[in-house]
């Protein structure tokens, strides 16, 4: 069958359904249908973005039926390309992929291999097994009264499976938060369970190290379970909203080979298909990367890769719709993404060494912006507002949450 469209329908509508839109865009000059519960600022105004509220999106019940609905709309020689922009779609759609592969393209895993990945407890079992480097970790049950977890004091608090805990939402919950001693982490208990959240929650020894300590590995699986395409971030800024932290606002790609052979035959031997996204911090007490999580789904900065040069949206497409065989592509020079004013990337990224690399990578041309998309921009007075008020409330948040260096 000749491919005479290709068209994206994604699931979400924040900074991670804008950047895969934006990967299309960019490679296909084409637009993405993109369902959500609601308009958000970051998906909404833009140009090649068809954005579809429909309240029941993330309706367990009644998502496939929404997706198949939608599907019947298209005629037989469009290719429906299916992905999920949170971690609760991503799941919805891996939970369903069969049924759905009717209809779309769908570059997943299984739910068998998702249940041991997706909670953190599990997860941690699995990197046990195949030797991936995690921090000092307890696992703690609701009514669980021991307080010796083997580490000391600080010590991070986050639930095992984090959707179930955002499904439960309260005011000033955070999505991880640090315990000082044991008063405060009694606090922490008591309120998070006292709100619905049922699950285990994780306990980890605190690694020392500002955010230019963590870093970020995307990695792309073909149909056949082998590894083609890899790019390590070296973050230098997160968010530090209660909600938002850990979000990457700012990185600079790097290479390390160690460390990437390592993920590439894990991914492999475990039978890994479609984007895989790893948080991951740099200890200095020991010199070893240690992971935190895996994402069954590119994450949210994921223009990070598309702008270095690993356009995600030609990997699906190549690998799933002209079954083309791809070459392993291991990002190696570095290269600047940021979704925050540069302003604030020199203002609070304590090293500064990494500022000046910043400047060095603008000056040459080799730095993007996820928003900063002129194509999206030109003769959009509306999308522009929004850019230029998202990047002044960006330096507010900055200047109240973080410190300058």
């Amino acid at each position: 069958m000749k491919v005479k469209k290709i068209q994206p329908i994604l699931c979400g509508g924040d900074l991670n359904c804008y950047s895969v839109a934006r990967a299309f865009h960019e490679e296909y000059g084409i637009t993405s249908i993109a369902f959500g519960r609601y308009f958000l600022g970051a998906t909404n105004h833009s140009k090649f973005i068809d954005f579809r509220v429909n309240e029941e999106i993330n309706n367990k019940e009644k998502f496939v039926q929404v997706l198949l609905d939608e599907a019947e709309k298209h005629s037989d020689d469009e290719v429906l390309i299916l992905m999920g922009c949170t971690d609760e779609y991503a799941e919805l759609i891996i939970d369903n992929r069969d049924a759905l592969s009717e209809k779309f393209v769908v570059p997943y895993i299984d739910s068998e291999l998702k249940n041991r990945l997706v909670e953190k407890e599990l997860f941690y079992s699995v990197c046990e097994e195949y030797g991936l480097d995690y921090p000092k970790t307890y696992i703690y049950n609701k009514g669980d009264s021991t307080r010796d977890f083997g580490f000391n004091y600080p010590i991070i608090v986050k639930a095992s499976d984090s959707i179930s805990f955002f499904q439960n939402s309260f005011e000033g919950m955070n999505k991880a938060y640090t315990a000082n001693n044991e008063e405060e982490f009694n606090k922490i208990i008591e309120e998070v369970y006292s709100h619905g959240y049922e699950k285990s929650m994780i306990i980890q020894d605190f690694i020392p190290g500002e955010d230019e300590n963590m870093r970020v590995l995307t990695c792309y699986s073909d149909q056949n379970g082998k590894v083609k395409m890899m790019c390590f971030g070296h973050v230098l800024l997160e968010e530090h909203t209660p909600k938002g932290i850990g979000n990457h606002a700012a990185i600079i790609t790097e290479y390390e080979e160690e460390l990437m052979n390592k993920y590439k035959d894990f991914l492999e031997k475990i039978g890994y298909v479609g984007f895989s996204n790893f948080d991951i911090k740099y200890d200095d007490r020991d010199g070893k990367f240690k992971v935190f999580e895996i994402n069954l789904r590119q994450g949210r900065s994921n223009f990070y890769v598309t702008s270095s040069g690993n356009n995600i949206a030609k990997y699906v497409v190549e690998d799933r719709v002209f079954n083309k065989e791809l070459e392993l592509k291991i990002q190696k020079d570095p290269f600047y993404w940021h979704v925050i004013p540069n302003s604030v990337v020199y203002d609070y990224v304590k090293n500064k060494d990494l500022v000046k690399k910043c400047k060095d990578l603008v000056a040459s041309g080799r730095s993007a912006s996820s928003y900063g998309y002129d194509y999206d921009l030109k003769g959009n007075f509306k999308r522009s507002l929004y850019i230029f008020l998202y990047n002044i409330n960006q330096k507010k948040k900055f200047k109240k949450y973080c410190k300058k260096y």
